[in-house]
């Protein structure tokens, strides 16, 4: 999982916030008049300013709700031809584009102005992963995907529900434990992989697949259900920095940032599902 910029972290967001004023006077000379501009005009140009319509963010350039829907629906659409395509190609394909994807992730992350391009770029890459690694699962433990697809549906369902209402909120606090959770999943998976890789554990799920001391369910599924909590809170600060982009008058390229984010946690979300009910199916086996 890439590391996903928000809107307070960037230079450039807090400078076009700060001109949020400055921008929107811009706009007077089409929507309205200064007193200074207003002295010399007849009383029939005065009305007719005045009845003109106010700036909408679209004529102010600015971030709304609905323009970044729309660019998510967009690197959304374009992740899901990236999977068709990946789902019917050879595995080095979509091992290829998942290293592209990667490189991709970082590029958008580190990169101080967000771009559609590089967005939509990544969005394709990783859906030839996202699409490969479906199919190899669907061959192996079948009808899993789309019990995966509707759980990643569900689960951001509830959760903009949830943010919606305000019944969740991104705190200081649970995002320091969120990072850190983040950091030692990471540790856990590498450690998974070594394991793995040398043999050492032998399940087709390294430690995952091994089970726990909880009526012995796999360790992947407890697992599992704690990091998909982890992907639902990443839900929660994507939905945060899209508020708080909106409400600070972040310039509409900022819409692309927000949609990266979330094209991100989906991917994540549907991956970290898909596994667990890989490790579900592959335990019932045995």
């Amino acid at each position: 999982m890439a590391f996903k910029p928000g809107f307070d972290q960037s230079p450039a967001f807090n400078d076009a916030g700060r001109n949020a004023w400055s921008a929107g006077s811009q706009q007077q000379n089409r929507w309205g008049a200064t007193p200074q501009q207003s002295a010399g005009m007849t009383p029939e140009q005065l009305q007719y300013m005045y009845d003109r319509p106010a700036a909408n963010t679209v004529d102010t350039d600015r971030m709304s709700y609905e323009d970044t829907i729309v660019k998510t629906l967009m690197a959304f659409g374009v992740l899901v031809v990236g999977a068709v395509a990946g789902w019917n190609l050879p595995p080095i394909v979509w091992i290829a584009g998942a290293i592209i994807g990667f490189v991709l992730a970082l590029v958008n992350t580190f990169k101080k102005k967000p771009s559609a391009g590089l967005v939509l770029a990544y969005a394709f890459f990783e859906g030839l992963f996202v699409g490969g690694i479906s199919g190899y699962y669907q061959q192996a433990f079948g009808g899993i995907v789309p019990q995966a697809v509707f759980g990643t549906l569900g689960v951001f369902g509830i959760t903009l529900a949830l943010f919606a209402s305000g019944k969740v909120r991104a705190t200081p606090k649970a995002t320091r434990f969120f990072l850190i959770a983040i950091v030692g999943y990471m540790v856990f998976q590498l450690i998974n992989l070594v394991l793995s890789a040398t043999g050492i554990v032998q399940t087709p799920f390294g430690i995952m697949g091994q089970p726990s001391f909880l009526f012995g369910i796999p360790w992947g599924v407890l697992i599992g259900i704690f990091v998909v909590l982890m992907a639902a809170y990443s839900l929660v600060l994507d939905f945060d920095q899209i508020k708080t982009g909106v409400q600070r008058g972040a310039p509409r390229i900022y819409g692309w940032t927000a949609a990266f984010g979330l094209i991100v946690t989906l991917v994540w979300l549907y991956l970290e599902i898909l596994r667990i009910l890989a490790i579900i199916a592959s335990s019932s086996r045995n």
